[in-house]
């Protein structure tokens, strides 16, 4: 059974909205598919204004919010003229109570310019991050003992997590959903929210599920969420080709062109993975387990799981 986790979100004077909304939006698809993420928001005020001029009102103040080991808080970014004011680096007992959260065993998330948030509060001293590109410098000028990543799309370091750019927060909210519930899962999300999931450089878990999927050609995204969901099913070449409209030899050529590998290729893989899971299962059977994938028998998967 999976245990609750809470996510609070820090709304910032100025916050840039997809900042904040993207994360929010990947662990509420999440919650839609049973996962289990409470979420809340704070501030410094009751009241705060975007960097575009939305008004979030009835924000708890940070102080009330008490988080445990485990938990998450979510740093976006907001205004650099706010960031780098005295009136926020004033803000003294709020950057103490994100480190102690820190130092209590909760995870710290900035997003694009939140990491500004996150080094004044002295989390990133010698420790790797990113942050949106124009800040990169800006970001080093300011707090030289960062080791700045320039050219990934987030860190993770010691349950502190920092993201590049706007959209990247997605990326990295995803990345933590597939930590908690899997590949297969993150990949289900992020269907829902119809966005590519890009993992880190960083991000080192293989995974069929994600790999062989840096393309942009829908036709061949559509034919592998099929195969992915449908592995138990017959189908021919044909049969896919004809789900996207495309003749056989046209989708043959492109599924190898932008997948890097064909498709009976791509089937052998998601079979492997799919073996590989239901093996830790010691009371399903061998037949039962060759049904799942698309075999008749169990001679089938011997040949496959020798190779």
């Amino acid at each position: 059974m999976h245990q609750n986790r809470k996510i609070t979100f820090f709304v910032p004077s100025q916050v840039h909205v997809l900042d904040l909304n993207g994360p929010i939006q990947v662990f509420y698809e999440a919650n839609e598919y049973g996962a289990h993420y409470d979420l809340t928001f704070c501030s410094l005020r009751p009241e705060v204004a975007s960097s575009a001029g939305l008004y979030f009102s009835k924000l708890q103040h940070f102080s009330k919010i008490k988080l445990n080991a485990g938990d998450y808080l979510f740093l976006p970014g907001a205004g650099m003229e706010y960031l780098t004011s005295r009136e926020f680096k004033n803000e003294t007992l709020f950057l103490k109570w994100v480190k102690l959260n820190h130092d209590n065993g909760v995870n710290v998330c900035s997003v694009c310019t939140g990491s500004f948030i996150m080094a004044e509060a002295g989390l990133l001293k010698n420790k790797p991050a990113t942050t949106h590109w124009k800040r990169v410098k800006e970001l080093k000028l300011a707090y030289p003992e960062i080791q700045i990543k320039k050219d990934t799309l987030f860190t993770h370091d010691d349950g502190i997590y920092t993201s590049a750019g706007i959209t990247s927060g997605i990326d990295l909210s995803l990345a933590i959903v597939e930590e908690h519930y899997g590949p297969l899962f993150a990949h289900k999300v992020s269907r829902e929210l119809v966005v590519y999931y890009r993992r880190s450089g960083n991000h080192t878990q293989d995974s069929i599920y994600l790999n062989y999927r840096n393309h942009i050609q829908q036709e061949i995204h559509s034919v592998q969420d099929w195969l992915v969901e449908n592995l138990d099913k017959k189908f021919t070449i044909a049969q896919l080709a004809e789900m996207v409209r495309m003749s056989p030899r046209n989708l043959t050529r492109a599924f190898k062109k932008a997948a890097g590998l064909t498709i009976n290729g791509y089937v052998k893989k998601l079979r492997l993975e799919e073996i590989k899971i239901l093996s830790h299962n010691t009371e399903m059977k061998s037949t039962t387990i060759a049904q799942r994938i698309g075999y008749s028998g169990t001679r089938q998967l011997r040949r496959i799981k020798k190779h």
